[in-house]
Order: structure tokens, then C-alpha cells, then sequence
């Protein structure tokens, strides 16, 4: 039996279903094939109530079904009855075995010995088919399961998770309601997922919730009928070999391609790496006329990408041009471009061809980071940016010239930043301030990226975390250590150097170690401490942008004292023979050391003389300050408890207070209230849909108006400082609230009709005079202070 079509479509994912809802739409013959019997198998399959999101917020949707963000079973439901309304010919139960011909002569057989035949065929089959397996011994067993369809089928089970990714993470976390879960993380960290997701896990794996195994393989997988439970899991860990029993083993390892059964298609792929996508046109036509590919398998994973596509490639096919639906915004951010004609491909494939960071990227990275991203093009002489600004864009250079300005004071020190060259990336990568003002050249062009989008990038493009790297390497070396040396000999320095990462309170080397290397503080902040009679006395807090270990190199004895991780930090570690040769090299060089050497010796005394400090600074640093860039404190011996700071706080931001006074740790007379420590890298920023979190050039984290109040800000900070509520003018009044209760003055009025929304201390950044806590305290007692600030703190006085 043999049926004919236009257009067939394979696989009823967003990018399958939309194209045929499209086709449905426009009267054209086609016919959607779907292996199995519901539409969408990939969001069919995601846990029950899961939230999908419709990203990315800024690109228009192009379908003729529905889609939103929302629940799994609402986004389904709308599927299904925009599927219906249109009469797609859909046929379920028709998984397609083959694929032969090309445009006007495509023959798909389907099980039964029926044909399909078709003018063109549209394949959006996804990746799901083809899901990793444990790749060990048991794989198969029916007690190891590859997804997840409803957590709470399952109670007083011990369940092993397998996988480092969303998908893994949500699973884990749901089933742990009611189960013992455990997770294993083949890494070291769950850097593949999102950012609330991480923070969940490991908040989970903290309070032992969910019991987590990093850095291990699978051995085995077996069934124990004598044991205490069903079957047991062996792994192989950096400790030898561990047994976990377990009832069921949920394994989310992602999927590949399904690379047998497109190449059995006639496509081409561009590579052996088993993780390549085929190579499509514009238009998503592969190499065999009249074949197209859209969705997952093209590599476009994201649900309003894919939709669009479906729906741009029946367009294509039935003889209409059409441009990709982010091509208007794309068009308007370039308009500011020299000679730009309004050809978007042609400026696209030039930027391309003038950034070699970018020239890496697929056509939907490069657009996505775009469209992120704004053109500048200023005025020679004008500052980019400033030095001690806490502005964190990343920037390519597109055309034109910029200078990096070594030394405030003697214009001849410069660096020149040629075109295709970038610049930004220390205080991306650091989170501190700016080391250096960047001028504009003559004829200066700039893609400006946000640095939310540029790690983004980082994290997805081998090549350029790697180009980024080794770029933030070479300058952090030459502008903060070794200024003046000579190309080759920085090369050198850069050959001995490798990036570690230490979690909060690891050692990065300890007291009586040899002095092998130097260390410099790429992000993050460490901890110097010293024994003394048995007991550690803390001696400094060196944050990012400094380095550490030079004592040993310049004395060639052992460490003199014990550093420590504050925070999550990331150091690069100079080999120390490699560089007392460069110092020999470079007297001025040897000089500096040894002056910052002088003045560590003298700190160390002085701390050790008044060891009341070292607890300080220990507490401070218990409190996050590490990763603080600016902080607010009360000294407890001149509080006289008047709470007019937070009085304050409320009257200038809409009656809700971003302060919470009695709050938070106490040290002898050094208080640390719940209010906003403002991180060098906020947690708040992570994952906040609308981008709503941004910082000021003045380090001020602050909340724009786009807040939509999801509330992921508040479940990623740390500290607590974040709440939800709705700002009124109207101030609840004390003596209702003294008689009937309700509503305390300066915390809001839960009768406000509104979105709640977050709020958080912003510094009061754009009034006059500075924080109004600080500004309203009669006594003094409320101070904030940076990180240069905190070792002036001392034991129960301030110093200035």
C-alpha cells in the first residue's frame, strides 16, 4: 500500500509539529509520522508538572499552535487541540524505517510493508531515540530505567540517579520527597546545569537530603535477590571500589544523534565527533535535494527555535522566502555598523570572518550571542570603560582601534587593542572592579556583550573557553605581575602555568610546604593563616586580582602559612623555577616582589601582636565576605537600637525595607545585618529569566523594573537578603498595627494590590549622599565597607 504527499514531516516534536500544523494551515498535502502514540514524545516524557520555559524571551514565536511557558500537561493539552482544530494528518504508531530518493521521488517505508511517498520530506526527528546508556555491565536490567515520567509513583525506594545535567538534577530532587536518593556525577561538578539547579543539589547534597558520588564510573549494575534490596550498583571512585544497594536506577545521560539512520538518508555530516549535527543550509536543507532537517537533530534544542523553524521551512518549501524570525532585531542592532546595507547574513558572515573568538560558532550561536549583544561605535578618545569601574561587559572589536591604559599619569603607556582582538575578560572572569581605563581609537566598532551571554558561550563552546583562557592568562600575567617583560618571556610564564579551582575552605598549599609555585587569584578570595601556640590566627583575606605564594619563592624556604579557599575560587599556578629565572631576567620585576614581600612580613607581625584581629577576619570571611564587594556593618557598641536604618531603608524604597537589623551574626561588638553584600559574582544574577538583576558602574547589584517575580533570585542567594513583596506608597499605619496587629511599619502592606516582585538593597544608587541606613544612623554605628575595607575593621573600633 503506498500513500502520496507533498510534504512529509517525521517526528511530531515542536519543530515536526509545527511544520505540519503549518502545512495543515495553508491546505497543503502532507502527513506527519510519529512513532509513537501522542504527539511531542520528548515533552511527553518530561516529569509530571515540570515547568518548560520559552526561551529565548527576546524572539518572536512563529507557529500555528500555541506555546507559552507553563506546566508540561498545559503546554500538551494546547498541542493536541491546536493539532486537532487544524486537522493535521497525523499518524501515529508509524516509526519511518528508511528514507530513499531526493526532492520529488522520496520513498519512507514504514513497518507493515507500507509506503509513503513524498515531493520533500521534512525530518525533525530529535535525539531521544538514541539516549546513553550506563555503558557498563547490567545496563539493561530491568531495574535500571533511562527516564522518568512521574516522581511520585515511587515512595521508600532507594534510588540512584546517574547524570550531572537538568534533567538528572530534577529528578533527583523530586524523588527525594519520598525516597533515598542518591546522585552520581561522573565530574567534579554539575556545571552543565542551570544555575537554580545547581544551587539545589547542592544545597540538597548539604543538608543530606540526596547523597551525591562525584567523580566515579559505573562498574556494574546487578540484581541481589538475598540482599536488602532489589540489586546494587558498583562503582568505581577515586577511594577504590563502592557498592550501593538500590531498588531502582534512574540513568540521564543525554542522547546522541541518531547518526546510522540519517547517514542511511544520504546526509552528510561534517565530522567523525559522534556529537556533530548535519550540516544544513539556510534554509535547513541538507545535502540531499529536497531533504530537510529541523529541531534537535539540526542542533536547535530550544522548543521556540524549533517551532519557528518548522514553520519557516514549509514557507521555503512552498516557494516563499521568508527570513529567520529573529532577522528584524538582528537588522536593528546593526544598523550602527559602518556600510551596513540591511543584508543580515552578509554582516553576520563578516563578523565572523573579522572576530576569530567567534568563528567557531554555528549560525544560531553566533545569532543568539547577537542578539544579546548591542553595536557601539564611539567617539575617538572616549572611555569604554573605567578603571575601578565595576562594569563587567565583555568586547569585541569589530574595527577601528582602543588603548589600554597602563598608567593614569603618563599617557605614553598604553596598549593597543587591534581589530579582531577583545578585551573585557579579567573582570568578566575576576567580578571585580576594572584594572584599567579602555579608550577608543579612531574609527573604533565594538560588539558589546552582556556577561550573563558571554559566559553563557564559554560554558557551551569549547574553543572559546579555551581562546578566552588562554588570553585571560597572558594578560593577567603581564598587568599584574610581571608588567614589562618581554612577549617571549611571557610566553614562557604562560607555558608553566595551569587554572585550579578549590571549593570554599580548601587548601590551596599549607604551612611547611615547599615553595614551588606562585598563585594568582583569578577568582574568587583565599584565606592566609598561620599556628600559632596550636591555634590558627588568620593574617589575611586576599581577593581576586592579587597573588600569594612569592614568600617561599623570594626566601627558598618552606610556606610560612597555610591558604585557604574563602569561596569558590579559581587560581592560575606559575611554576616558581620557571619564574625566578624571569625574575633573574628582570631586576624591576624582582624588585616589586620583593617590596609586596617586605610589606606581607610586616603585616604578619603586626597581626601576630594583635591576634584579636585574626578572628575578625575569620569571622568576616565565615559570613561571605569573601566574595562581597561591599558589605554593611554595626558596630554593637554605639547601636542604640533605634532601628531608624531600617526606617529609612523602607521610606526611600516604597515602604518595604531591604533590611532586616536584628538579623544575621554577631561577633563581640561587630554585627553583619541581613542586607545585600552585593558579590563579586551574584548569585541573584543566575538564572533570572527576564535579566532583570543587573550592576551598576559603581558595583551597586540592583533590580529592574523587568522583574516578573519568579523568585529565582531569592532561592539562588545564599545570605537570605532577597524578599518578595509589593512596594506602596501608602505607609501601614503604628497604631493599627500596635492594637490589631498586621502589617509592621516599614515591611510593606500585605493588602498592596500588585505582582510581587523582589527587592533587595541597591545601595540607593541613585540618590544623593549614599545609603540612607548609613545616613540616617544618629550614632555612627552603621558603616558599609569593600574588601579593601575589611582589615581595617579591628576588634570592636572602626578605622578609617
Amino acid at each position: 500500500m503506498t500513500s502520496a504527499f507533498k510534504i512529509a514531516v517525521v517526528g511530531s516534536g515542536p519543530a515536526g509539529l509545527s511544520a505540519a500544523a503549518r502545512a495543515a494551515e495553508l491546505g497543503v498535502s502532507h502527513v506527519l509520522l510519529e512513532a509513537e502514540q501522542h504527539l511531542s514524545n520528548t515533552i511527553y516524557r518530561y516529569q509530571k508538572g515540570k515547568h518548560v520555559m520559552a526561551e529565548p524571551g527576546v524572539l518572536p514565536l512563529r507557529a500555528a499552535v500555541p506555546f507559552e511557558a507553563g506546566k508540561r500537561e498545559t503546554i500538551l493539552d494546547a498541542w493536541n487541540e491546536g493539532s486537532t482544530r487544524l486537522k493535521v494528518n497525523v499518524r501515529h504508531g508509524a516509526p519511518v524505517k528508511s528514507i530513499k530518493g531526493e526532492r520529488g521521488a522520496f520513498v519512507l517505508e514504514i513497518p507493515g510493508g507500507e509506503r509513503v511517498t513524498a515531493e520533500t520530506v521534512v525530518l525533525a526527528i530529535g535525539l531521544q531515540g538514541n539516549l546513553r546508556k550506563l555503558g557498563a555491565p547490567g545496563e539493561d536490567l530491568d531495574f535500571v530505567q533511562y527516564q522518568l515520567d512521574d516522581p511520585d509513583a515511587y515512595s521508600r525506594e532507594a534510588i540512584v540517579v546517574v547524570g550531572a545535567g537538568d534533567a538528572a538534577i530534577e529528578n533527583a530532587i523530586a524523588l527525594s520527597a519520598a525516597n533515598q536518593v542518591t546522585i552520581i556525577n561522573r565530574g567534579a561538578e554539575f556545571n552543565r546545569a542551570k544555575d537554580a539547579n545547581e544551587a539545589d543539589i547542592l544545597k540538597a547534597i548539604e543538608t543530606g537530603k540526596i547523597r551525591c558520588y562525584y567523580n566515579c564510573s559505573i562498574s556494574e549494575a546487578r540484581l541481589t535477590p538475598q540482599g536488602p534490596r532489589l540489586a546494587e550498583l558498583a562503582l568505581k571512585t577515586a577511594e577504590g571500589t563502592a557498592v550501593i544497594p538500590v531498588d531502582r536506577v534512574i540513568a540521564r545521560l543525554g542522547a546522541t544523534p541518531p547518526r546510522a539512520f540519517v547517514e542511511s538518508c544520504g546526509v552528510q555530516f561534517p565530522s567523525k565527533d559522534p556529537n556533530s549535527v548535519p550540516a544544513v543550509s539556510g534554509v535547513y536543507e541538507s545535502n540531499v535535494p529536497g531533504l530537510y532537517i529541523v529541531g534537535a537533530l539540526a542542533g536547535f534544542p530550544l522548543i521556540k527555535q524549533a517551532m519557528n523553524q518548522g514553520y519557516e521551512v514549509i514557507e521555503t518549501i512552498e516557494g516563499r522566502k521568508i527570513e529567520p524570525a529573529d532577522a528584524p532585531l538582528l537588522r536593528a542592532k546593526f544598523a550602527a555598523l559602518p556600510g551596513f546595507k540591511g543584508d543580515v547574513d552578509n554582516a553576520l558572515a563578516s563578523i565572523k570572518e573579522r572576530m576569530p573568538l567567534l568563528a567557531s560558532l554555528t549560525s544560531l550561536q553566533l545569532r543568539e550571542f547577537l542578539l544579546d549583544s548591542n553595536v557601539r561605535v564611539p567617539k575617538k578618545g572616549e572611555a569604554i570603560f573605567k578603571r575601578n569601574d565595576y562594569s563587567d561587559s565583555f568586547y569585541s572589536l569589530l574595527g577601528g582601534g582602543a588603548q589600554i591604559e597602563i598608567d593614569p599619569d603618563d599617557a605614553t603607556k598604553r596598549i593597543a587593542i587591534k581589530p579582531g582582538e577583545f578585551f573585557g575578560e579579567m573582570s568578566l572572569i575576576s567580578g571585580r572592579r576594572r584594572t584599567h581605563t579602555v579608550l577608543a581609537d579612531e574609527a573604533c566598532v565594538l560588539i558589546e556583550s552582556p556577561r550573563r551571554t558571554t559566559l553563557k558561550l564559554i560554558n557551551s563552546v569549547a574553543a572559546v573557553r579555551r581562546v578566552i583562557d588562554e588570553t585571560f592568562l597572558l594578560r593577567a600575567i603581564e598587568t599584574q605581575l610581571a608588567k614589562g617583560v618581554s612577549p617571549a618571556d611571557l610566553k614562557m610564564l604562560a607555558g608553566s602555568a595551569t587554572v585550579h579551582s578549590y571549593d570554599a575552605n580548601q587548601v590551596v598549599f599549607s604551612e611547611g610546604d615547599p615553595g614551588d609555585g606562585l598563585y594568582l587569584i583569578r577568582s574568587g578570595s583565599v584565606m592566609v593563616s598561620h599556628t600559632v601556640g596550636g591555634r590558627e590566627v588568620v593574617l589575611a583575606y586576599v581577593p581576586a586580582g592579587q597573588y600569594i605564594g612569592e614568600m617561599a619563592l623570594i626566601s627558598d624556604t618552606p610556606r610560612t602559612a597555610t591558604v585557604k579557599a574563602a569561596v569558590r575560587t579559581e587560581a592560575i599556578r606559575l611554576d616558581g623555577a620557571v619564574f625566578a629565572k624571569v625574575m633573574e631576567r628582570y631586576p624591576q620585576l624582582a624588585r616589586r616582589v620583593r617590596k609586596i614581600h617586605r610589606s606581607r612580613i610586616a603585616s604578619n607581625v603586626e597581626q601576630n601582636v594583635e591576634p584579636e584581629r585574626s578572628g575578625v577576619i575569620s569571622f568576616l570571611m565565615k559570613q561571605g565576605l569573601g566574595e562581597a564587594t561591599d558589605v554593611l556593618l554595626i558596630d554593637e557598641s554605639l547601636c542604640v537600637r533605634c532601628d531608624q536604618c531600617e526606617k529609612a531603608c523602607a521610606s526611600t524604597h516604597g515602604n518595604l525595607s531591604r533590611l532586616d537589623r536584628e538579623a544575621g551574626p554577631t561577633y563581640d561588638n561587630l554585627h553583619v545585618p541581613t542586607s545585600c553584600r552585593h558579590c563579586e559574582h551574584p548569585h541573584c544574577m543566575k538564572d533570572c529569566p527576564p535579566d532583570a538583576i543587573r550592576r551598576s558602574p559603581g558595583g551597586e547589584v540592583y533590580i529592574s523594573d523587568a522583574c516578573i517575580g519568579c523568585g529565582n533570585c531569592q532561592r539562588n542567594c545564599p545570605y537570605g537578603v532577597i524578599q518578595m513583596g509589593v512596594e506602596s506608597k501608602n505607609e501601614p499605619s503604628l497604631w493599627r498595627w500596635m492594637m490589631f496587629g498586621g502589617d509592621e511599619p516599614g515591611h510593606g502592606d500585605s493588602h498592596e494590590k500588585g505582582i510581587k516582585k523582589a527587592a533587595k538593597c541597591d545601595m540607593c544608587k541613585n540618590i544623593s549622599g549614599g545609603p540612607a541606613c548609613v545616613r540616617a544612623c544618629p550614632t555612627g554605628a552603621a558603616l558599609r565597607v569593600s574588601p579593601e575595607k575589611f582589615l581595617k575593621v579591628s576588634h570592636g573600633r572602626w578605622e578609617s
